[in-house]
């Protein structure tokens, strides 16, 4: 019916294979890099808020201590 061949080309090529490794390896990195710089500005972030909060909220206690007020 159909005279189909299917061929499979394996290639020898440890300079490619080599070059794709490399690659491979600097595309993890760099994504690893970005996932490390997202986690620290929320963090930095995260602390910056809650450091704002707390002073927002001590300066209303002291208002409130505050005599004249």
């Amino acid at each position: 019916m159909f005279n189909r061949q299917d061929y499979v080309y394996q290639s020898n090529d440890p300079k490619g294979d080599e070059g794709f490794g490399k690659v491979f390896a600097i595309v993890i990195c760099f994504v690893f890099f970005l996932g490390a710089l997202q986690v620290a500005y929320e963090t930095v972030s995260g602390w910056y808020q809650n450091f704002m909060q707390w002073s927002s909220e001590m300066l209303a206690v002291l208002a409130g201590l505050w005599p004249f007020g």
